[in-house]
């Protein structure tokens, strides 16, 4: 669907009214990039691009000016935020809108007018009138969590973008290392693109030697190099991390938070969840579960069960000062290596 509605704004296929609704704060951004730069010519964008917040704004004061013809250009691009009238939540409005001025406008936009409607709101009040008239009218786009075939080919179209391809085991180790934070991706990505250049191909060696690596991400490898008995190269990583400066109880919470996902993760493939099921039910993105149930396979219940009972009581010492919180979690380390 993502891809879908680009490819259309690109072909200037464009709608004159927008519902971009969901949690992905990324994916709507981009879109309402992609629209303004396609909509609008640069020059036209300080008279014909308005935001409107309905938090506090009246919808009829932004359908107003929708109706208003452009200053210049021949198009007008508005962005109109937090339509908290297509939700079910409760809150304290500021203002009162008129709906029936909305649903006036729905059924005949002005036709120099593009108007989005930017919900950050995970689900919309399918039952209200309002919700179901604008998705009648709208092109309508949900930003939710991309799953992994969607990342791989967002990060191949962010690729392209930048001129460059990659290689199939360079985007396993770039999803592996960065994670799938959508900015951190983008930000990675253009990265490399620049190093290689416009028509080279990133491999496994480039996102190696440029990838920055989160601290989740740097605990995933880590715990990784245990199950994979690499204690070496395991040490090697937490004493980087403490050269980094990183808070030893932080490292301590993170490894916690790794081991109980690959627990879970286990627990609930035990039970004979799908990985989708699981990703579903924990809230956790699916490519960290795909990761995690790889790490499960290395483990067996009571180990799992045994190391969580270890970081709690290492988690105690060290709020105690019991022991020293350097030496603590390299003994736990040394602990964790599964026999």
């Amino acid at each position: 669907m993502i891809f879908e509605l680009w490819k259309q704004i690109k072909r200037k296929e464009i709608s004159p009214i927008y519902l971009l609704y969901g949690t992905e704060s990324f994916l709507i951004n981009e879109t309402k990039q992609l629209l303004a730069d396609t909509a609008l010519d640069k020059e036209d964008m300080e008279f014909n691009l308005s935001n409107f917040d309905l938090a506090d704004t009246p919808i009829e004061v932004a359908l107003e000016d929708a109706e208003t013809l452009p200053f210049m250009g021949e198009k007008k691009l508005l962005f109109l935020h937090n339509p908290h009238f297509l939700t079910a939540e409760k809150t304290k409005e500021k203002v009162e809108h008129n709906l029936s001025r909305l649903e006036a406008y729905l059924k005949e936009p002005a036709p120099y007018s593009i108007v989005v409607f930017v919900a950050p709101y995970e689900k919309l009040d399918e039952r209200k009138k309002i919700t179901k008239e604008l998705k009648k009218k709208a092109a309508i786009f949900e930003a939710k969590k991309l799953t992994e075939p969607d990342l791989k080919k967002w990060i191949h179209a962010r690729a392209d973008y930048n001129g460059v391809t990659f290689d199939p085991d360079a985007l396993e180790l770039l999803l592996a290392l960065a994670g799938t934070n959508l900015f951190m991706l983008t930000s990675e990505i253009d990265k490399m693109a620049l190093y290689v250049g416009q028509g080279h191909v990133i491999d496994s060696r480039t996102v190696e030697d440029l990838v920055a690596r989160s601290l989740e991400q740097n605990i995933f490898t880590l715990v990784d190099k245990i199950v994979n008995r690499r204690m070496e190269d395991a040490l090697r990583i937490y004493y980087d991390l403490l050269k980094l400066n990183e808070e030893p109880i932080k490292i301590l919470a993170v490894i916690t938070n790794q081991i109980r996902l690959i627990y879970q993760v286990k627990e609930l493939a035990n039970r004979g969840y799908g990985q989708k099921q699981i990703a579903s039910h924990l809230k956790v993105h699916p490519f960290r579960v795909k990761l995690a149930a790889g790490q499960a396979q290395k483990f067996r219940d009571e180990e799992l069960i045994n190391i969580i009972k270890q970081l709690a009581d290492a988690d105690y010492k060290m709020k105690t000062g019991a022991m020293n919180k350097e030496l603590l979690i390299e003994l736990i380390l040394l602990k964790l290596n599964p026999n």
